[in-house]
């Protein structure tokens, strides 16, 4: 599973793709406890079949992620 996160200053926008590259799902999700939980929730909604069979610390390394953040200028 990969995730895309655009991280703004105030939210997330995600994008899920499987290992075939097609999307799962879209969300802009809130910074903190309750886009962290969203971001569970999706995971676990799209996770493949075979997962459930498998500990967190095996799923943890089936999951990519790919994190864009804004350049900050230094003067």
């Amino acid at each position: 599973m990969f995730i895309g996160d655009d991280w703004a200053e105030d939210h997330h926008d995600l994008e899920i793709e499987d290992e075939d590259g097609r999307r799962l799902a879209r969300a802009r999700l809130p910074e903190g406890l309750e886009g962290i939980t969203r971001l569970h929730a999706l995971v676990a909604q799209h996770a493949p079949a075979g997962w459930d069979d498998l500990l967190p610390e095996q799923i943890a390394g089936q999951v990519i992620v790919g994190i864009e953040r804004p350049t900050v200028a230094r003067g």
